[in-house]
């Protein structure tokens, strides 16, 4: 079933381990653009074409799948020429490969499901930073069929050391049945010229971003700017009859467009996030889309005042939608109202999480000073949370007086009035 194999169509590092399964596991890390996912992938479906296994594919959430490792695997078989003999099942995201193996896509929400496949071979976890350590155990545990070879490929970003992930293969002792494969965008020959500019100007515009996603380095950014919430299963019991609300961050290329959304108990100082949707490239027509998809439309949710057009756009395409509304300071004396605030985010929300593990204060490099304003990163999930939560930020007309100390940063003497 498997014809020769053809140098050019794989990077240098994927070809040269095309066959050795020495390794139970295999952890993929580097940054943006490093091919870890594609040659991953291409490392496993050449492993099922070999020889029949039944792979597990996992994302934290399965809704993220369809734009992400499904679109990848249809591209393999689409180059490869066999995805006219395979199987799709687009409703239940299974594929059938013409020699009987079959990988099965699911997402850690939809726990059950997985608990009745039986006899998996091989596990392949997307994102694995999403994931918290203990359900990669538990994944580890149900790699148990008595076959040939059985693996399990984790493939990340180098985002927090607070993650598992660096603590796990990182950081001491690393498992003897465990192998690390860290590339960088030198090592994937197939990126354009205008991608490999972006990636390397980063060194200038912004430094953090240069040494996780350029060089694919574990960063140590800085003092946190919400060192303390809370991450566990949100249940609907605590959630009932308390107002809805929904942000929207907008972005495209660069950066992506994010919705974010949950519930306030305002007398309880409580916020809850339940749920998150982040991707580059949306146009408008795909966030109405999405946020319909979702049944998001009805409820009204609050964008940047920025991007009016688009927030026009979208209204006309059947959602609720109004821009917020931006004072002056609005980011800081965000900030400070939900860091008085108990913050509670659900363990399945992981760009919310992982913006949290990296949202950090700029710091003066000529004094080595924190200041208080955030360093302008790992921050659109987080500035479309002010801006769902807005309407209760602005609704006291009180005076609000932010100072370091009010920030969790060193105290000093300069006290600033922000109105809202």
């Amino acid at each position: 079933m498997v014809r020769k194999l053809n140098p050019s169509a794989f990077n240098d590092w994927v070809f040269e381990s095309l066959t050795d399964y020495t390794f139970r596991i295999e952890a993929y890390v580097g940054g943006a653009g490093s091919g870890k996912s594609y040659g991953a992938t291409q490392k496993m479906l050449l492993k099922a074409l070999k020889s029949k296994r039944n792979v597990l594919v996992i994302r934290k959430i399965q809704r993220t799948i369809k734009h992400s490792i499904w679109a990848l695997m249809l591209s393999h078989l689409r180059a490869s020429g066999f995805l006219a003999y395979c199987r799709i099942n687009r409703s239940d995201y299974e594929i059938e490969l013409p020699n009987g193996s079959v990988f099965l896509f699911k997402g850690l929400d939809d726990e059950e499901k997985i608990k009745s496949i039986e006899g998996i071979t091989d596990i392949i976890i997307e994102e694995a930073t999403e994931l918290t350590e203990d359900e990669f155990t538990q994944l580890n545990l149900r790699l148990r069929a008595q076959c040939e070879y059985p693996q399990l490929y984790l493939m990340f970003n180098p985002v927090s050391k607070k993650n598992w992930v660096y603590g796990y293969f990182f950081e001491g002792y690393l498992p003897e049945n465990a192998k690390v494969i860290h590339t960088t965008y030198r090592d994937n020959r197939f990126l354009s010229d205008d991608y490999v500019a972006e990636l390397e100007a980063l060194q200038y515009r912004n430094p953090a971003y240069y040494r996780i996603y350029t060089l694919g380095e574990f960063a140590t950014l800085g003092t946190l700017v919400f060192p303390n919430y809370e991450t566990r299963l949100i249940t609907d019991a605590e959630l009932e009859g308390l107002p809805f609300w929904i942000g929207l961050d907008f972005g495209y290329v660069n950066d992506p467009s994010a919705i974010v959304w949950g519930r306030i108990n305002e007398p309880a100082r409580r916020i809850y996030v339940t749920g998150d949707y982040v991707k580059r490239g949306m146009l408008n027509d795909e966030i109405a889309e999405i946020m319909t998809g979702l049944a998001l439309h009805k409820d009204k949710s609050y964008a940047d005042s920025a991007e009016p057009k688009s927030i026009a756009e979208i209204r006309r395409l059947g959602v609720n939608i109004e821009a917020t509304v931006k004072g002056k300071d609005s980011v800081i004396n965000g900030i400070q109202w939900l860091l008085q605030h108990e913050l509670i985010v659900d363990e399945r929300c992981s760009d919310v999480i992982g913006e949290l593990e990296n949202y950090t204060w700029k710091r003066d490099r000529r004094t080595g000073e924190y200041m208080n304003e955030p360093v302008d990163t790992y921050n659109h999930t987080i500035d479309a949370i002010r801006y769902g939560l807005n309407r209760y930020i602005k609704g006291t007309l009180k005076p609000l007086v932010v100072s370091k100390s009010d920030i969790g940063l060193a105290p000093d003497t300069t006290r600033r009035s922000y109105w809202r």
